[in-house]
């Protein structure tokens, strides 16, 4: 059965890379997609499954009901785009000013509803059942995640799986880890209120530019000094503003930044120590202190069985060569939230090829991946869901036939 499906989603191939491309000329930034789910939703209907248009905000849900009593099995694909102006030089080129997909959502769209076509069409043979969830807002805390599964996205789902296209990684190749792979992102703001003066009479001020310099230095021993050396953080400050004029000690400063965590311990030890820290350096000076801190989205812990089963069907699909283990990321992804309601996993599938200059970092102006990287995903989502489905019965072939190729 998984060679038939794979065959198809091979036929498929052509409309999945239109589609992207069509998704790639017309981004839509986060919490404003109004076309992208009007267009995932249109081509999961005309597959015959049942569709929720508008969960958690913008987000569309498809459900396939397998010919077969089973389990279920849930898919995750983000469409949102990022606010950055697209400089390739490719047809496909972004054509909304400002806007493009620098992050490879498109990517993960497009593979997900040939995933969606070809399941569908093998329906009466599925010994189960397939949810499709096409997320919104992604990029941009609070995300579009925690709002879906309060919609009920994740409602009789046993399990669930995620891809993300790596331009970091070589296309052909397949990234995973277990346990906890991306951080906490959360964020703060301080606010130092002093006394302003003129600049050539400093002993009337209470100065909060140098009191914030004092406290971006003092912030980094916290990470250093208060938390075990074992257990990963940052603590960044990003920016720092204070002042107009040359010649005039202001009255405020601003400082703002962010937190990265794996460990909830730690998350709570860092926003309480922040406080401390900014009221210690600037009270006693006869500053006062304003704090705000944000909490993003939570650290992404994949689960032992799921991750080992898509590292198995990666290394029988693509080679053990071909399959590499990945280092935990400071950087966040809120896929975190469908992982603490339901076991699952977060893999990456290589887009990586300097043949077509697709080897700048996400979120460049020039970011591009190599399609084919749709294929990976599109192969071993199907793989997982039959895997799963059948108990362990169906197991893959080999079909990378060599590095770079899916």
């Amino acid at each position: 059965m998984i060679a038939k499906l794979f065959a198809r989603l091979e036929e498929l191939y052509p409309e999945a890379v239109q589609f992207r491309r069509d998704l790639h000329m017309y981004p839509e930034l986060s919490f404003h997609e109004v076309n992208t789910p009007e267009k995932v939703a249109d081509t999961l209907r005309s597959l015959g499954l049942d569709v929720r248009t508008g969960v958690g905000g913008r987000g569309v849900v498809g459900l396939l009901t397998g010919g077969k009593s089973g389990k279920t099995v849930a898919l995750r694909a983000d469409f949102d785009a990022l606010p950055i102006q697209d400089e390739k030089d490719v047809p496909y080129k972004s054509r909304i000013p400002g806007v493009m997909h620098a992050c490879g959502h498109d990517i993960h769209t497009a593979a997900l509803l040939s995933v969606a076509k070809v399941l569908s069409e093998f329906r009466d043979e599925l010994p189960g059942n397939v949810v499709f969830i096409h997320q919104f807002a992604e990029e941009v805390i609070p995300g579009g995640a925690k709002p879906m599964i309060e919609d009920g996205c994740l409602d009789g789902v046993d399990v669930i799986f995620g891809a993300h296209v790596a331009s970091s990684i070589p296309v052909g190749q397949i990234g995973v880890g277990e346990g906890y792979m991306m951080a906490a992102g959360d964020s703060f703001e301080i606010e130092l209120i002093g006394k302003g003066a003129h600049g050539a009479y400093p002993h009337l001020s209470v100065d909060p530019l140098v009191l914030g310099s004092q406290l971006v230095v003092n912030l980094q021993q916290i990470v250093s000094r208060r938390v075990d050396p074992l257990k990963p953080a940052v603590i960044t400050c990003g920016t720092f503003t204070s002042g107009q004029a040359y010649n005039v000690i202001p009255e405020t400063a601003k400082i703002t930044g962010t937190v990265r965590t794996f460990h909830e311990d730690v998350r709570d030890l860092i926003e309480e120590a922040i406080g401390q820290v900014a009221a210690a350096t600037c009270e006693g000076a006869g500053a006062t202190v304003r704090y705000t801190y944000t909490r993003g989205y939570p650290a992404l812990f994949n689960h032992e069985k799921e991750t080992k089963r898509v590292e198995e069907l990666a290394k029988a699909m693509y080679g053990e060569e071909n399959v590499m283990q990945l280092p935990p990321a400071m950087g966040m992804e809120d896929f975190a939230y469908y992982v603490q309601k339901v076991p699952g996993t977060f893999f990456n599938v290589g887009g990586m090829n300097p043949d077509i200059q697709a080897t700048y970092p996400h979120h460049h102006p020039k970011f591009d991946v190599d399609e084919r990287s749709m294929r990976g995903i599109g192969q071993l989502f199907i793989a997982a869901v039959l895997h799963y489905l059948t108990d362990g019965e169906v197991v893959p072939a080999r079909v990378g036939t060599e590095a770079g190729v899916f």
